[in-house]
């Protein structure tokens, strides 16, 4: 509620003003029964046409104030339900930019996109809810228990035994429901887990013929959310009837005790009537009331969901230092090791190497060695847990995230652009990269070639993924736009898999004559692509079991002739 609070904090006039004029609105809702008194005993009773032509312009100048209280409320609530969830879902999703790699894989991107937008939805609505309704309805109540009071004092009582019980029914209900809410949240959070995982590896799917098993994963799932909601849904539809019962309830013991008041003339019939309207106002309010109650449970819900990824903090932290490149040893890896997950096996164990400034280091290894584990270690998306990875002789914790990653340049695994230009997408490292660097990060990537047939050339249009591109032209793509940022350190992460070997090749040459080489790592299941790597490391289970040149390993590392001989033909 706190958090609610502070998010509101922007929007104090129109929190204030949207409860203010509802509340006025309700003041002026409750002079209508005494208005219809008023026609029934003065007008129709003491058959007085003036009496009921002055009722009626009174309570039809009611109505249309009524009605502007109303509209103006309305505008008020609005405004700063929609203010405090735009200011909660850009503060979530800078938070959610700060995770590093370990609090993504922990918490999961399809619950985080739940959170950013079902679950401030439901807060949107419920703020907005509140702001209206919920010192309305209570004014609404009270009040005609006061006016029943100032009509019959004995009357009024059946008001004070009635509210107290619809509360208690009220408030059992919104405590019963607000963790069932948070469950259906959480059911809602895997079908889109399942949804997610089943349009991304659609081809997949398709490839295994797996399409009817996939269908009935998402069936049993759905149908599990389904009975939870309706579990839910069946609690809270409780409300209604149990608030529509006592409160008939109500009605008829003051109709009956209505009619003896009456018949001993202690009561008029419009009196029996205004307090018949009150009766129905407190139902009308509490019906209302019920449902505002199943918005608030599940935007407390919500809102209880949204403080859990506030409160996931990132677990690195960033230096201070500044980087100087003038050592010759641009990376060092000293007996690091590595596991992803708490207790569980070690990806890369005891890795020592050096990595000298211009230097081209390979690494390979069979699937799961742990190749792309070493170089994430490098930009520090993780950080080792044991040993030390050093740039430039300093620990990589040292520094900064913004200083770390202007000098290390990554073309991840999988090739991934951007919605947007050509252009957009190689200027996303650098905002000041001239047209020269442009054009020479397309001729070293091999992009020119395919970027040259396109329409506008650097305008032409990309599409979310890249899906309007072949897997090679993607992987062309990124290389450019990590070579455009021209960092010291560039590590290639089996960024070239798409590629033939003719095009493999002109990249490599051309790594080779840039001007300013930086140290580059090549992460590749290719013998061929690091055949002229100043040094190799051989990985196996996570293990360095080899260092060296080509040539080298060939004759001392049984792991690496495996890989070339399986790749090569034998010579005789």
């Amino acid at each position: 509620m706190k958090m609610i609070i502070r998010f509101m904090k922007d929007y104090k006039r129109e929190s204030i003003l949207a409860p203010l004029f509802k509340m006025l609105e309700a003041i002026l809702e409750l002079f209508v029964p005494l208005a219809v008194a008023n026609i029934i005993d003065k007008g129709i009773y003491g058959q007085s046409h003036e009496a009921v032509w002055k009722s009626c312009f009174f309570m039809f100048g009611l109505a249309l104030t009524g009605l502007a209280f109303s509209i103006t409320a309305q505008y008020f609530a609005a405004k700063s339900a929609v203010g405090a969830a735009t200011a909660m879902r850009s503060r979530l999703f800078a938070h959610i930019l700060s995770f590093g790699y370990v609090e993504m894989d922990e918490v999961g991107s399809s619950t985080l996109i739940t959170r950013m937008t079902s679950d401030i939805n439901q807060v949107q609505n419920g703020i907005n809810m509140v702001l209206r309704l919920f010192l309305r309805s209570p004014f609404i109540v009270f009040g005609s228990m006061i006016m029943a009071f100032t009509i019959d004092g004995r009357a009024a009582l059946i008001f004070v035994l009635a509210i107290p019980v619809l509360s208690l029914v009220v408030f059992t209900v919104m405590a019963v429901t607000r963790p069932l809410y948070k469950k259906v949240q959480a059911g809602l959070d895997h079908i889109l887990n399942i949804t997610r995982e089943n349009l991304t590896g659609v081809r997949v799917i398709r490839a295994f013929h797996r399409e009817e098993s996939e269908k009935e994963r998402f069936y049993r799932c759905n149908e599990s959310l389904n009975g939870m909601q309706k579990f839910v849904g069946k609690i809270s539809g409780l409300t209604n009837p149990l608030t529509f019962f006592l409160i008939n309830v109500a009605i008829i013991l003051l109709i009956q005790a209505g009619a003896v008041r009456v018949d001993t003339g202690s009561l008029t019939q419009g009196e029996v009537v205004a307090l018949y309207n009150y009766m129905s106002q407190i139902l009308v309010e509490l019906i209302k009331f019920a449902n505002l109650i199943v918005t608030i449970t599940k935007a407390l819900a919500s809102m209880s969901r949204i403080e859990d990824v506030f409160g996931v903090a990132p677990s690195m932290k960033e230096g201070r230092e500044k980087i100087s490149s003038s050592s010759e040893i641009a990376v060092e890896f000293s007996h690091v090791s590595f596991r992803y997950h708490e207790g569980g096996e070690e990806a890369i164990s005891d890795i020592t190497f050096q990595a000298r400034a211009g230097e081209t280091i390979g690494i390979i290894g069979g699937t799961g060695a742990g190749k792309t584990t070493l170089v994430n270690l490098i930009p520090r998306f993780y950080d080792a847990n044991g040993g030390q990875v050093r740039l430039f002789g300093k620990n990589v914790a040292a520094f900064s995230f913004e200083e770390l990653r202007s000098f290390v340049s990554v073309v991840p695994q999988k090739a991934q652009l951007f919605a947007g230009t050509i252009r957009s997408n190689l200027m996303m490292g650098r905002d000041d990269i001239s047209e020269e660097e442009l054009e020479e990060a397309l001729e070293i990537s091999q992009a020119r070639e395919f970027v040259e047939k396109k329409e506008g050339r650097l305008e032409a249009y990309v599409e979310q993924g890249g899906r309007n591109l072949s897997g090679g032209q993607r992987q062309r793509l990124t290389l450019a736009r990590a070579l455009a940022r021209r960092a010291p350190i560039l590590i290639m992460d089996d960024s070239a898999s798409a590629l033939d070997y003719a095009t493999d090749a002109r990249l490599r040459r051309a790594l080779q004559e840039m001007k300013d080489k930086p140290t580059v790592f090549i992460v590749s299941q290719r013998a061929s692509s690091l055949l002229h790597a100043d040094k190799i490391l051989v990985l196996d289970d996570g293990q360095m079991v080899g260092m060296g040149r080509h040539e080298e390993l060939l004759d001392s590392c049984s792991v690496y002739r495996e890989i070339y001989e399986t790749q090569f033909k034998k010579e005789a």
